[in-house]
C-alpha cells in the first residue's frame, strides 16, 4: 500500500504527496479553484537540482487522468466481482424504443425479479447510485444491474419489451 501525505495549502487547496519505489516523488496539488497540478520530483539531500515536472490540469482533464489510471483497477475488480458464482453484473443501455425510456424504474422485486438490483444509473458524466423506484429513466442512461445471469437477462429482456419472459440460462444478458 502506498503512504500517501496530504498537506493543506492554506488559500490554495490539498498537496497529496508520495515516494515511487525508485525514489522519486508524485505530487497532485487539487486547487480550491477546482484544477489540478500534478507534479514529479526527486529530492537530494546534497542540495543537485532533480528533475522535476510540473502539468496544469483543468478539471475534466484531472478526472480523465485519474480514470486512465485507475481504470485498470477497477476493471480487473469488476472482473474478479463476475468470477462469483451465480453473480453477474452488466450495463444496459436504454435506446429510444425500450420499453423503460421514460418510466420510472419501478422496484424489480415487484416485477417478479428478486434478488435483481439496479445498483446505479449513468446519465452523461453522472451516476446515480441506488436509484429510488421513482427514478425517472430516459434513453441515453445505462443502467448498473446485479443479480444472477438469468435475473439479469431476464430483467433486460423487461426492460426492451415490457414482457416478462422466461429467459434461457445460457442467453446472453443483452440479448
Amino acid at each position: 500500500m502506498v503512504d500517501v501525505r496530504r498537506v493543506k495549502l492554506p488559500g490554495v487547496g490539498v498537496l497529496h504527496t508520495f515516494v515511487t519505489d525508485d525514489g522519486g516523488k508524485v505530487g497532485v496539488i487539487a486547487h480550491r479553484s477546482g484544477h489540478s497540478d500534478l507534479i514529479t520530483f526527486a529530492d537530494h539531500e546534497d542540495g543537485a537540482d532533480g528533475g522535476k515536472v510540473s502539468l496544469r490540469l483543468n478539471e475534466d482533464e484531472a478526472h480523465t487522468l485519474a480514470e486512465l489510471l485507475g481504470g485498470t483497477q477497477i476493471t480487473e475488480s469488476l472482473s474478479a466481482l463476475d468470477q462469483i458464482p451465480g453473480l453477474s453484473i452488466d450495463w444496459f443501455t436504454v435506446d429510444y424504443e425500450d420499453h423503460i425510456a421514460g418510466q420510472p424504474l419501478g422496484n424489480p422485486a415487484e416485477k417478479g425479479m428478486v434478488g435483481l438490483t439496479v445498483v446505479a444509473v449513468v446519465r452523461g458524466e453522472s451516476a446515480n447510485p441506488a436509484p429510488a423506484a421513482d427514478f425517472r429513466v430516459f434513453p441515453g442512461d445505462t443502467l448498473v444491474v446485479a443479480g444472477s445471469p438469468e435475473k439479469v437477462a431476464k430483467a433486460f429482456a423487461y426492460f426492451r419489451s415490457g414482457a416478462l419472459k422466461k429467459v434461457a440460462v445460457d442467453a446472453p444478458p443483452g440479448g
